[in-house]
């Protein structure tokens, strides 16, 4: 099984942004006990701060991949172009999100890129990614 974890804007800061939300484990500490738990699967890590960026890769693997684990950060909520991406693939995507969208600012409470998902995890901290990687298998 392959699966793809990809990241979107600022997430490149876990460890040491806004830490009481996040957590204080960067993303490479998070990626390699993934790794580790799941040695059955070969993972593949991406992030980037760049929309366009996102979308060349989920163009990229979106037909040879398992599956998708998509944190695309705030870019979930503004970015009409990566939901159309996710549409135009044929990979399952998962939207994970560290905090709880639902109980931070309005704006955050729609992702244009739900829709388009196999399943959406909120608001379980750094757990979301292995939940994600549950619903694969």
């Amino acid at each position: 099984m392959k699966i793809i974890i990809i990241n979107g804007p600022n997430l490149n800061l876990l460890g040491i942004r806004e830490t009481a939300v996040y957590g204080k484990k960067n993303f490479g500490e998070i990626f390699c006990e993934l790794e580790e738990k799941y040695s059955g699967i070969e993972f593949i890590y991406f992030q980037s701060n760049y929309e366009g960026k996102l979308i060349d890769k989920l163009h990229e693997i979106g037909f040879s991949y398992d599956g998708i684990i998509l944190n695309a950060g705030a870019l979930s909520h503004t970015s009409i172009a990566i939901a159309d991406a996710i549409a135009a693939i044929n990979t399952p995507t998962i939207e994970v999100h560290i905090s709880n969208i639902h109980a931070r600012e309005r704006y955050r409470h729609h992702s244009y890129m739900s829709k388009y998902c196999k399943g959406v995890i909120t608001g379980f901290g750094i757990k979301g990614y292995e939940l994600a990687i549950q619903s694969f298998l």
